[in-house]
């Protein structure tokens, strides 16, 4: 019968058929205790030699390894060599349900003969084949395409030491530091120190120096470094450097949504920083979606996580007074928003993804009041009225209208190709920033094909381009990186402060579009223009406030790249 290729074979000591290694060892501590140690390419398995019965293997996956290094003895006395191996498999944990990555630490000692030489080059040899085995197994999601982080790859990881509740640097020694020495990752630690450094250090540096940028902070920090790339005259390029996340703030979406990504448990605070810390070590880069957001006053920003207006937005901001409490912090700003909860006035278009069905299973259509009474609008010079012969599912969203440009010239001439003139305005002083051949720019009608929600009257509107808004907000259950789609999310006037609250509190499970409210209405889409009336409010890019107005904006998928699982 033939042996299974994972078991040992004690006839081979040094380098057996290919896919198997196989050696016998002994404990780090104490050389009377011996191990049997077998590499495939899958799996590390370690049995301890004994004379008694039932001997248990453990067996380690390579996926979870981020790193192997052999070393010499403590002292010249010893001429045995080491080599060791660090993993991150999920256990379970300690004080709660659920399993983790936890880390494991595996030494063994290798004293084949009395030369310490050659005891080093056999450890070397095994960690070397550990290393180059697990790089080969590292985990991968089925249709993702990814490329790799160079190796040895040269790391810069910007830190801002006041993110969350300013333990973004205690974070970063306690749990992320060891993990790069493990996995021979070299870097370079920049801690920023005023708004806007980051933004000015990427947008100058010498980016050829570094196979990746890390972010150790909340999600504005990230904002910061993506804008400071665009800056650039080599934007092209230089927004193809990998961008990695390492949850150091109080938000941490981005990070909680790469985690998810991951096909991995839910995780949160200390768990979500050592998931990310891996996937930084494996080195898998991904797509990332960018979109472009317009002011009104023609300044233009690239975000990667979301635009927000009304609740969303009032909350993010004015719950910066709470920050010292940490993630809570947007608990509290929501009790207080509720307490007094607003309802703001504007206008919104967008360009629908028509591929898309406009609701996900289980989410309700939404029945909304009465149109306003008629204001100039976003579409003032187009017509404005429901299609006629429209399908069942149309006539259930009363609150759209699509607009039909064939009666407007301008609104045509804004879906051919835009002129060169345009394109430098949509730059916003960027040399050759991608075009936005989607918008038509705030002082012109929406372009043929958008829709117009009749609605005037929200509570609040939020476009979110990755899965969750903070660590405990699923948001948007069907997103990914680079998924193409805007998700677009806005509650009409009239609902309750309970069943907003219901919202939210079922948002922590992603089951938010199940709970058939009347007033909330998702829609994936490619574009967007919102105009506020109100004179009073705040709008948000990426948790950071901007310019309150008009602003329009479009989806650039995989513009960017992420280290991600």
């Amino acid at each position: 019968m033939e042996k299974d290729a994972s078991e040992p074979d004690p006839s081979r000591h040094r380098n057996g058929p290919v896919g198997v290694l196989y050696g016998e060892f002994t404990d780090m501590l104490n050389d009377r205790v011996r191990y049997s140690v077998s590499l495939t390419e899958s799996a590390l398995s370690i049995q301890k030699i004994s004379a008694s019965p039932g001997r248990t293997k453990v067996v380690f996956h390579l996926a979870d390894c981020v790193g192997c290094r052999a070393h010499g003895g403590p002292d010249g006395a010893d001429a045995g060599a080491y080599f060791t191996a660090y993993f991150y498999p999920f256990k379970r944990r300690w004080m709660s349900a659920g399993v983790a990555r936890q880390r494991v630490e595996q030494c063994f000692r290798v004293a084949l003969v009395q030369d310490p030489v050659a005891n080093l080059r056999e450890a070397e040899m095994w960690a070397r084949a550990i290393r180059e085995a697990s790089a080969l197994q590292a985990p991968r999601r089925d249709g993702v395409v990814y490329s790799e982080v160079r190796r040895p790859c040269r790391v810069m990881i910007l830190v801002n030491p006041h993110s969350g509740r300013g333990q973004a640097l205690q974070l970063f020694s306690g749990h992320v530091q060891g993990m790069l020495t493990e996995a021979a990752v070299p870097y370079k630690l920049v801690i920023t120190e005023h708004q806007n450094h980051a933004r000015e250090l990427v947008r100058k540096a010498d980016l050829s120096q570094w196979d990746a940028l890390v972010i150790m902070s909340g999600d504005g920090l990230l904002f910061e470094v993506i804008n400071g790339l665009m800056d650039r005259e080599d934007w092209e390029q230089a927004i193809q450097t990998p961008l990695g996340i390492l949850p150091g703030g109080s938000g941490n979406a981005l990070a909680a949504s790469v985690h998810h990504y991951s096909q991995s448990p839910p995780a949160w605070n200390e768990e979500l920083l050592l998931s990310c810390g891996f996937m930084l070590c494996k080195g898998l880069v991904g797509p990332l979606d960018l979109v472009s957001i317009h002011l009104a006053s023609q300044q233009r920003l690239f975000s990667f996580l979301s635009l927000a207006w009304g609740f969303v937005a009032d909350v993010d901001i004015e719950s910066e007074k709470y920050r010292h409490v940490g993630a809570i912090r947007f608990l509290m700003g929501t009790l207080v928003r509720l307490a007094t909860l607003r309802v703001y006035q504007g206008r919104l278009a967008y360009l629908p993804v028509k591929e898309a069905p406009r609701y996900p299973k289980g989410n309700a259509k939404a029945v909304h009041p009465p149109a306003a009474p008629q204001r100039p609008s976003l579409c003032s010079s187009l017509p404005c009225q429901l299609l006629p012969n429209a399908s069942p599912n149309q006539n259930s969203h009363r609150n759209h209208t699509s607009a039909n440009s064939n009666h407007n010239s301008i609104a045509n001439s804004s879906n051919n190709a835009i002129t060169t003139k345009r394109a430098e305005a949509q730059s916003g002083g960027r040399s050759g920033a991608p075009p936005d051949s989607l918008l038509a720019g705030l002082d012109q009608p929406v372009p043929e094909g958008w829709t117009v929600v009749r609605e005037e009257d929200f509570v609040l509107v939020l476009a979110i381009y990755q899965s969750h808004l903070a660590e405990d907000l699923w948001t948007a259950p069907g997103a990914s990186a680079d998924d193409g789609f805007i998700h677009l999310f806005y509650v009409t006037a009239g609902i309750s402060r309970p069943a907003l609250l219901r919202l939210f509190l079922a948002m922590e499970k992603g089951a938010h579009l199940a709970c058939g409210s009347p007033h909330l209405v998702y829609e994936k889409v490619r574009a967007l223009r919102l105009e506020p009336i109100s004179p009073q409010g705040m709008i948000t890019v990426d948790g950071e406030m901007v310019e309150y107005g008009p602003v329009e904006a479009q989806i650039h998928p995989g513009l960017a790249r992420l280290v991600c699982g």
